[in-house]
């Protein structure tokens, strides 16, 4: 038992640290984007594999846990949850070296509008992934459903970058190939709000036993006797 409780130690503390991978990704991203930094667009690109490293250090730690301890239900969940979140984490790494290939390309442009919406959208995504994780680790679930609602923030942020971007076009059609990198890089971070999202939803899962259809786990039993979980909603 006293194994099992260190090893989910090791996985909060291996999550906080994955965390702080992503955090730093989308902050670097932004740096790139808004200071036309070669560099660091550059350095946001070569960590993506960082990130790819932890995602499989903590699979394994999760696998370990599942196949080694067999977890009751709630560690189960617990568990469980981090294997799902482990993948929206990596992803988010994904998209800010996605947003950092864009800025390479934009290094040398001026840009066709002064950048005000966008490093607001990705302040408020970056924050939704902190408070996600910080959700998962503090076991809140109001907080985790705080970063649910949240995602209106960035919704709203992303109607106007491309209200604006789809006026200078029609204004100038010069400034259609620089908007549509400028749309893409708003749209990754949406998918990043997405993603800050599907985690904080697992986390109310963890919680509660419950996903979005509100369908309970079906509690079922296992060989020595304790009560496992299996979760009706395959859905992510």
């Amino acid at each position: 038992m006293r194994r099992f409780e260190e090893d989910l130690a090791k996985l909060n503390s291996s999550l906080i640290e994955m965390g702080a991978l992503i955090e730093d990704a989308i902050a670097g991203a932004v740096r790139a984007l808004t200071e036309q930094n070669r560099t660091v667009a550059e350095a946001v690109l070569g960590g993506d594999d960082q990130i790819d490293d932890k995602e499989k250090e903590i699979e394994s730690l999760c696998l370990r846990l599942l196949l080694v301890q067999q977890p009751v239900a709630r560690d189960f969940r617990q568990i469980s949850t981090a294997l799902k979140m482990i993948t929206d984490m990596e992803r988010i790494g994904d998209q800010a070296a996605d947003i950092s290939e864009i800025c390479l390309q934009l290094v040398d442009q001026p840009y066709i509008k002064k950048l005000e919406h966008i490093p607001q959208m990705a302040a408020a995504t970056m924050r939704m992934v902190t408070l996600s994780i910080d959700a998962y680790v503090r076991k809140d679930a109001e907080l985790a459903q705080a970063v649910i609602e949240s995602d209106d923030t960035v919704d709203a942020l992303y109607r106007a970058i491309r209200a604006e971007l789809i006026h200078l076009v029609h204004t100038d059609a010069a400034n259609g190939e620089q908007a549509f990198d400028l749309m893409q890089i708003a749209k990754y971070f949406e998918r990043i709000g997405d993603h800050a999202c599907n985690i904080a939803e697992w986390v109310i899962f963890f919680l509660t036993g419950r996903r979005k259809n509100k369908q309970p786990l079906q509690a079922v039993p296992a060989p020595d006797g304790e009560t496992r979980a299996r979760d009706g909603d395959s859905g992510s």
